[in-house]
């Protein structure tokens, strides 16, 4: 199948989506079983409504509408066209250096629907001053470190989005642009995170550990994913957090909400934004 890469690609529900003829593209075959996966994992006990989704070569990935079992309502979401003839992120034969040649900005997950907007993480044409990212973290020397490290590793910019939600959820949304994906790797796996926890505390918390109840299936294929969790005893608040690498971009999520900080929402983010990297 040959893709326009001057349209915007349109994200839709299967639902709103004709019978089409089975593809021959492996892809999507393991694709669609993760997302059927998915269901099981986000489903909760007594709810008879699922989703399914079906991921072609950038296509169609759902908004996710609210259910039961907590997931928030977001709007449909599109990709933005690529220049003509330019690959995406993760086509290494063509695209060895991971090059997101689609405005950064425009990749930045959007709100859910109802959720007010962090207004401090709108930044000046789109892009956010380094030490409004770097306040995320909680240790003065720890922020010192930080902006050196992202300094030193060619920081070309940094595009972010906030909200709150109604039941108190804070979410932000970073999105940090290298000039490899070989960078953008090497600052999640030996700079930021190491394999038991984050490296560096962010604020609202003080002891943080993988998360490994994240599920398999909310992982996005290409896209290196490092989920974490605030452990007990929390504080006022919970925190949750994810690091991402897809080409070369670095993104980095944090939610936070007063007693616990939902698990299934987390989970839906984390992935819609792996989605729109990939």
């Amino acid at each position: 199948m040959t893709t326009d890469t001057n349209q915007p690609e349109v994200f839709d529900d299967l639902a709103d989506v004709p019978p089409q003829p089975p593809k021959k593209d492996r892809r999507v075959l393991r694709a669609t079983l993760r997302w059927v996966s998915a269901v099981a994992v986000f489903a909760v006990a007594g709810a008879g409504t699922a989703y399914g989704v079906t991921r072609l070569d950038r296509t169609d990935v759902p908004g996710l509408a609210t259910h039961s079992d907590g997931r928030w309502t977001y709007p449909t979401l599109v990709r933005p066209p690529l220049p003509s003839g330019s690959p995406g992120p993760n086509d290494d034969a063509r695209n060895p250096a991971g090059t997101h040649f689609a405005d950064l900005r425009k990749l930045v997950l959007p709100a859910p629907e109802g959720a007010t907007a962090d207004a401090a993480l709108k930044g000046t044409d789109g892009w956010l001053a380094t030490g409004t990212f770097l306040k995320e973290f909680s240790v003065a020397s720890d922020r010192e470190d930080i902006g050196q490290l992202l300094t030193d590793n060619g920081l070309r910019h940094i595009a972010a989005r906030g909200w709150t939600t109604a039941d108190g959820t804070h979410t932000r949304v970073y999105l940090l642009q290298f000039d490899t994906a070989a960078v953008a790797d090497h600052l999640l796996s030996d700079e930021l995170t190491s394999y038991e926890a984050p490296k560096y505390r962010m604020r609202g918390g003080d002891v943080y550990e993988r998360d490994l109840d994240f599920p398999v299936a909310a992982h996005v294929e290409d896209v290196h994913t490092a989920p974490i969790r605030e452990v007990k005893p929390y504080g006022a608040e919970q925190v949750r957090e994810a690091y991402l690498a897809s080409g070369d971009a670095l993104a980095v999520i944090v939610q936070s909400r007063k007693g616990r900080a939902l698990a299934i929402p987390y989970q839906q983010t984390v992935t819609l934004q792996g989605e729109l990297l990939d």
